[in-house]
């Protein structure tokens, strides 16, 4: 199922405190740019961060969940790992 605008919209606004926040829509879904980089992507109306050292660092109890809407190529392309963090 795609993601709505709505939803986008709703997160882009909860991230609206960071400067060069963007999006680029992609087969029926979102990924979410921060500062030029990949930091995660709306799938399924959900809000879904790319899992890094980082992320796990400040997240620590958030669930991992693995992105399997795209094929491995896809995801390849976007440099997502098997696991990424939902919030």
């Amino acid at each position: 199922m795609a993601s709505s605008k709505e939803y986008l919209d709703f997160i882009l606004e909860q991230l609206s405190l960071l400067d060069d926040i963007s999006s680029r829509a992609m087969m029926g879904e979102y990924i979410i740019y921060y500062r030029g980089k990949i930091i995660g992507g709306i799938y399924d109306d959900r809000f879904l961060v790319k899992q890094t050292k980082s992320s796990l660092k400040l997240m620590p109890d958030a669930d991992l969940e693995k992105l399997t809407p795209w094929s491995d190529e896809a995801r390849a392309y976007c440099g997502y790992a098997q696991q990424i963090a939902c919030i």
